[in-house]
């Protein structure tokens, strides 16, 4: 499945410059910015893409940002618009980072392409790299996007069929809150015809 995955992203690369702009994100990208304090720090991007728009403008302003993505294609693309981001080309659940390293995460649009049994493991990772008073932002499918309540399976996308997987967000909240996450946001929210669950989270002040 992931394999599959790969290539379907190094083939969306190749039309990622006419649909680059069917999705305005920038009321989100502006909450989130301001819920960090307004403060330069350290932004881990997973499934980062071209690194636009999340890795491009915390960029712009200073931070420094590492971005995983597991299309070698979109990297390409990464290193051409936000050139002063670090990348990682690998799986989101097979990179490691130090304890604390990172200010801010975010997933957007990417999470659902991992199967629900693997997301509690992430979170956790997750909680281990933000430093305390972290915060996470990220995107989640759900039964407005799938038709289902839980679902793993399949979805046509762009002219593809992509893997999706997610849980109930009840399910979703309680494995947040059992890792020690402090739910801040959670808003089902339809942006370029397609409607996903957005969560944001926070690492509290204090050992994990």
């Amino acid at each position: 499945m992931e394999n599959r995955l790969c290539d379907i992203y190094d083939r969306f690369a190749a039309t990622y410059d006419a649909n680059r702009g069917l999705f305005d994100m920038t009321g989100i990208l502006e909450d989130f910015y301001s819920r960090l304090g307004g403060k330069k720090g350290r932004l881990l991007d997973l499934g980062c893409g071209a690194g636009e728009p999340f890795a491009r403008f915390f960029a712009d302003r200073g931070w420094q940002v590492t971005g995983v993505d597991f299309s070698a294609k979109m990297l390409e693309l990464a290193a051409r618009y936000v050139p002063a981001m670090e990348t990682r080309l690998a799986d989101m659940r097979d990179v490691e980072f130090a304890a604390g390293r990172f200010e801010a995460i975010t997933a957007i649009y990417c999470l659902f392409h991992v199967p629900r049994a693997d997301h509690a493991a992430l979170f956790e990772r997750w909680r281990r790299w933000l430093r305390p008073g972290g915060k996470a932002l990220f995107t989640y499918a759900t039964k407005a996007y799938t038709g289902s309540d839980e679902f793993d399976g399949t979805k046509r996308f762009m002219g593809e069929d992509l893997y999706y997987s997610h849980k109930r967000p009840e399910a979703l909240y309680a494995d947040l809150e059992r890792i020690g996450f402090a739910i801040e946001t959670k808003e089902c929210r339809e942006i370029g015809g397609e409607t996903f669950l957005w969560v944001t989270i926070a690492n509290p002040l204090g050992p994990a």
